[in-house]
C-alpha cells in the first residue's frame, strides 16, 4: 500500500517535535494516530525512520534522508493546490530580497523554491549580508523584503516584522558522551567542558552572554563561522556546542552521529522571519513572497 499525505504530515511533525506526544499536540490529534501512521509509513518504505527511546524519538539516518523528501512532497502538493486558486504563474515583476547567512543556509531554500514554482515569471535579486545592513537597505527602499533573524531587528518603528519560526538552543554532543545520559542538562554541568563556538549572526553574541553568566567558564576550544565545521568537531569529540535546533542535523559530513539534549536554564531563542518597510505599499511580487513564506513555514 502506497503511503499517504496524512502519513507524511504526521512523520514530519514527529521529526520536528522529537516525540509522538509533541506531534499529537502540534496537529491536535491522538498519539495513537501518529504512532499508527509512522508504523504504516515504515512498513511501506521498508526502513526504520525513528529509534524509539524513553525520552522520545531519535530520527535515524534513513529517516533524516527521507524527511527532506517528505517535506518536498508536501510543499509540492501545497503549491499544486495554490496554482488552481489563482493565476499566480502569470504574475511578473521584480523582487529585491535580502537574507542573512545563517537563514540562507537553513530556511531560505524551502521558501525560495516554493515562491519560484508559484511565480516563475518574477525576476529575483537576492542579497546576502548581515542583519544590520539588510535593515539599512530595507529602510532605504533598496530591498523589498528580508528573511532574517527577527530577534535582532532593532528599528521596529520603521519596519514591519513577522516571526515565522522560533528555534530554542540545545546542547550538541558526540555519541557516548557522559552528559548524554541525561535528558536535560544544567548549564553549570558544562563547567570545564571544551566548547565549539559558532561566530555567525547573533549566535556569537548570545553564546557569549550565556558563558558570561556561568560561575566557572567553559573552555572555548575552537571558534568558526562554519556550521559544518562545528558538526565535525562535535561528532569527533573535540568539544560540545550550544546552538539553535534550527541548524541541527544528526550526522556530520563524515557520517558521525551528533546528539542533542535540552539545557535547563534561561537560554535564548533564535527567531526567524520577515521584515519589510513601513509606510510604503508592497509590490505584488513582495506581497506574494510574504504569503508564500508564511505558507512554507507555518508559525509555531
Amino acid at each position: 500500500m502506497a503511503f499517504t499525505l496524512r502519513q507524511l504530515q504526521f512523520f514530519v511533525a514527529a521529526a520536528e517535535q522529537g516525540s509522538v506526544s509533541g506531534a499529537g499536540r502540534m496537529l491536535s490529534i491522538s498519539q495513537s494516530s501518529v504512532t499508527e501512521a509512522i508504523r504504516a509509513l515504515e512498513d511501506d518504505l521498508g526502513v526504520t525512520l525513528f529509534d524509539r527511546q524513553a525520552r522520545g524519538l531519535e530520527i535515524t539516518q534513513k529517516g533524516s534522508a527521507f524527511l527532506r523528501h517528505a517535506r518536498q512532497i508536501l510543499a509540492d502538493v501545497a503549491t499544486a493546490r495554490q496554482s488552481f486558486r489563482d493565476d499566480a504563474e502569470q504574475a511578473t515583476g521584480r523582487l529585491s530580497l535580502g537574507v542573512t547567512s545563517l537563514v540562507a543556509g537553513y530556511v531560505l531554500s524551502d521558501i525560495l523554491s516554493r515562491f519560484r514554482r508559484a511565480f516563475p515569471q518574477v525576476e529575483l535579486n537576492v542579497i546576502e549580508d548581515n542583519g544590520d545592513y539588510l535593515q539599512h537597505l530595507l529602510i532605504g527602499g533598496e530591498l523589498d523584503v528580508a528573511v532574517l533573524l527577527t530577534s535582532s531587528v532593532r528599528d521596529r518603528m520603521a519596519l514591519h516584522v513577522e516571526t515565522l519560526l522560533v528555534s530554542p538552543y540545545r546542547l550538541w554532543l558526540p555519541l557516548g558522551h557522559r552528559l548524554g545520559q541525561s535528558a536535560a542538562i544544567a548549564l553549570d554541568e558544562l563547567a570545564g567542558e571544551p566548547l565549539i563556538q559558532l561566530m555567525v549572526d547573533e549566535i556569537e553574541e548570545s553564546t557569549h552572554r550565556l558563558m558570561a553568566a556561568l560561575a566557572v567558564k567553559p573552555q572555548i576550544a575552537f571558534r568558526t563561522r562554519s556550521v559544518e565545521a562545528v558538526r565535525s568537531l562535535v561528532a569527533t569529540g573535540a568539544g560540545l556546542a550550544i546552538l539553535p535546533s534550527l541548524v541541527y542535523r544528526p550526522w556530520s559530513l563524515e557520517g558521525d552521529r551528533i546528539e542533542i539534549r535540552d539545557v535547563s536554564g534561561d537560554l535564548p531563542t533564535v527567531q526567524v522571519g520577515l521584515a519589510w518597510r513601513k509606510g510604503a505599499p508592497l509590490s505584488p511580487p513582495a506581497l506574494n513572497f510574504i504569503r508564500s513564506a508564511q505558507s512554507a513555514i507555518p508559525s509555531r
